[in-house]
């Protein structure tokens, strides 16, 4: 379970980045972009340490 909650965690941020790096190539949709990577890596980083902290036990 830990795997596969890293790898979706990890893929997630990656999206997240990705989301933020190519903000500034799409006109007219810079802020919805980068917002929406900021909140990927935020939900990516919230999986480990808030979720599965509270699945293992």
């Amino acid at each position: 379970m830990n795997v596969v909650a890293f790898v979706f965690s990890f893929v997630i941020f990656l999206g997240g980045l990705a989301l933020m790096g190519y903000a500034s190539a799409v006109s007219g949709f810079e802020l919805i972009m980068f917002l929406g990577g900021i909140i990927a890596v935020a939900i990516a980083v919230a999986i480990p340490v808030h979720v599965l902290k509270r699945v293992d036990r």
